[in-house]
């Protein structure tokens, strides 16, 4: 059974600290980025997870996120506050990055494990005034619950990690669900980590084809070739594809980013 609630934006324990989180098995810890003052990184079983930027929240420090970021970005005019969904909750960078950028935005996450939620919100607290609801539950079964807070702007899909995935999510099924809580300027993001010849790239690509008026992905040129390993950023839309992201979404980076779409990505989605 999921639960939800709505946190302050205020309290909690503070940053850094440890906690064994019972049902992954394994220990998560918030420690304190050597580089950069008043930024934080969550580890789980030893492994760096997410980035977070408490001191700047619009400093995103992964590549892919922030290319997620990017798109957000466009969505709407700047400032205009959004309504987005989290499906899977990490450290809650790319929220804490929606609020920064456009404060009093309604946003939602879900988060499969409980403990971790807690632990993130204690150790790493949002900024005061944040209008986030936490779902606890199965990010695919979740969707009726959430829906509430829709429609959403903005639908962010961060579970990806490997060449395995769960079935019921890497699905056609769940793209139609989660395109049927996007408002009609609204985009599905789909990061999708994957090892060459990057079989899950692929069948997410042609499984948002099959939902999607449109899709694009997003990456360092070489992940294209399907030789190496790394993260893509697909994109989904019920709209056409505005003609002046391309440009602005190439240039806005990291760098280098290729966006391919339409013919442009057949080789990857066929």
């Amino acid at each position: 059974m999921s639960s939800s609630r709505r946190p302050s934006g205020a309290g909690g324990q503070g940053p850094g600290g440890t906690r064994y989180l019972r049902g992954i098995g394994a220990h998560a810890g918030v420690a304190p980025d050597e580089h950069v003052d008043g930024a934080y990184v969550l580890a789980i079983g030893g492994a760096e997870q997410s980035h977070v930027d408490l001191g700047d929240p619009t400093h995103v420090f992964y590549a892919y996120l922030r290319r997620i970021a990017n798109v957000v970005d466009m969505v709407a005019p700047p400032g205009e506050p959004i309504r987005a969904l989290h499906l899977g909750a990490g450290a809650l960078t790319l929220a804490r990055y929606i609020e920064a950028t456009r404060p009093g935005s309604v946003q939602a996450a879900v988060e499969l494990e409980r403990e971790l939620a807690d632990f993130v919100l204690e150790r790493l607290p949002l900024a005061p005034g944040t209008d986030l609801s936490v779902h606890l539950g199965d990010a695919r079964w979740a969707l009726p619950e959430v829906a509430a807070r829709g429609p959403f702007d903005a639908v962010v899909l961060d579970i990806f990690s490997g060449p395995a995935a769960p079935e019921h999510i890497a699905h056609r099924d769940f793209y139609a669900e989660a395109a049927g809580l996007l408002s009609d300027r609204g985009a599905l993001l789909v990061n999708i980590g994957d090892d060459p010849p990057l079989s899950l790239v692929r069948s997410q690509l042609a499984a948002m084809r099959s939902v999607f008026t449109e899709v694009a992905a997003l990456a360092e040129p070489e992940m294209f070739t399907g030789r190496f390993p790394g993260n893509i950023v697909a994109v989904g839309l019920q709209q056409p594809w505005p003609q002046e992201w391309t440009a602005a979404l190439t240039a806005a980076g990291p760098h280098p980013t290729l966006l391919a779409r339409g013919t442009d990505l057949d080789a990857l989605a066929g």
